[in-house]
């Protein structure tokens, strides 16, 4: 089977490439490097993941607050959108070796990911690291195209969390799976340099601190908020810079360490406790790693994640990046330090290290494949013109980027 993704967990694919698949990960073309390193055929994509970090934090979510927000949106949209198409039917870029999906991943924001399924006319399954099934509203469920002999109230979802973590509700029904996290394991190949790690052997574990892609306002407010919190509680700390410049300052005490770069399965087990943003990978390996968590959530699923680590126990009430003070980041680090907390967490990284996320969404995805796939048509000249409705996709991508007025 020819597979494109449009979400990035690369073991999820090589485990597919075990199985016989042929995978092509679409994503920004920044991880270009990180995917190939895997041996997952690249493709790029529009956007620019920077942009659009910025824009979120900026906005709080996807409402813009400006004229100006929604021409930077607008833009990375229409770059992202326009891209999608090809990435399911292009060659690859460097080899020019034919492509054309038979079946495509992606997770729920890949904006257009439904219609280019439907304009193919290949099934289309959904992976994603936070909850997209929800009857909020109780209205009937929009019923995409499919091949699965006719239309469907909701597509095949598999769900990348522990469910010891988060439990599959009981009406999300067969199509919904939550397989368990899917973890990188970059750590296994990771050469820490010496003066790391004779740092961190120099005393006790530290604490963990950075935000990882998200952008600050104003890093030097929120570098000296962090050091200040981490001479108050007496604690040794890492400050990851990530892409908010975090820890730019000229001179640290012997008890902070300014990092640019670390796989995090390697470098949280190292640490006492982690404090970060949120993200879903880096809350899950924080977990596994048996590390005690802070969120600072900026946006999105982050929120989701900090509220339900409080309510496990395994960390204190999230902060938001705009409350961020020394006085709370104080407090969330001495909640985190309480032998009960750390107790609660090791049994949760004990059930974590026994499931296998991978090989259960590997077995989701072609538990919910239809009984028949597109066949892999030999290539002609009449493959070179795109079908009508390929051709509707392509017009529609038109129209829904034309500016305000038009």
């Amino acid at each position: 089977m020819f597979l494109v993704c449009f979400i990035d967990c690369r073991w999820f694919y090589v485990f597919l490439q075990e199985f016989g698949h042929h995978v092509r990960l679409a994503t920004h073309v920044n991880f270009s490097s990180f995917v190939k390193s895997a041996g997952v055929d690249f493709y790029p994509l529009g956007g620019d993941p920077r942009v659009l970090a910025g824009y979120m934090a900026r906005n709080k979510g996807l409402i813009p607050s400006g004229r100006a927000e929604i021409l930077i949106q607008r833009k990375q949209l229409k770059a992202i959108i326009e891209s999608l198409l090809p990435a399911c039917t292009e060659p690859d870029i460097e080899t020019g070796v034919p492509f054309k999906a038979q079946a495509i991943v992606a997770n729920p924001p890949a904006y257009g990911h439904a219609h280019v399924a439907e304009a193919l006319g290949v099934p289309l399954h959904i992976f994603f690291t936070m909850p997209w099934t929800k009857k909020k509203l109780k209205l009937s469920p929009i019923a995409y195209f499919s091949t699965y002999h006719g239309s469907i109230s909701h597509l095949p979802t598999g769900y990348m969390w522990s469910p010891h973590v988060v439990p599959k509700p009981s009406d999300w029904g067969s199509l919904v799976d939550v397989v368990g996290y899917c973890f990188l394991n970059l750590g296994s190949k990771y050469q820490p340099q010496d003066e790391f790690v004779e740092w961190i052997q120099k005393g006790p574990k530290p604490i963990y601190i950075g935000f990882g892609s998200m952008p600050l306002d104003d890093p030097k407010k929120t570098t000296n908020i962090i050091l200040e919190a981490l001479k108050d509680t007496g604690q040794r700390g890492i400050i990851d810079r990530g892409w908010g410049d975090l820890g730019n300052v000229t001179e640290a005490s012997n008890n902070v360490f300014l990092l640019e770069d670390s796989p995090h399965d390697w470098l949280f087990p190292q640490c006492s406790a982690v404090v970060h943003h949120g993200g879903a990978g880096t809350t899950a390996t924080g977990l596994r790693a048996g590390c005690p968590t802070t969120i600072v959530p900026f946006f999105g699923d982050q929120f989701f994640w900090g509220d339900r680590i409080h309510e496990k126990g395994l960390g204190p009430v999230p902060i938001p990046i705009s409350q961020l003070s020394v006085e709370n980041l104080s407090n969330a680090i001495r909640f985190m330090l309480e032998p009960e907390v750390k107790s609660r967490v090791l049994e949760i990284a004990k059930l974590i290290e026994n499931e296998d996320g991978v090989a259960a969404a590997v077995d989701a995805f072609h538990r919910q494949l239809p009984p028949e796939l597109p066949l892999q048509p030999a290539s002609s000249e009449e493959d070179e013109l795109p079908s009508p409705m390929v051709l509707l996709f392509l017009q529609l991508q038109k129209w829904s980027c034309l500016p305000f007025g038009m």
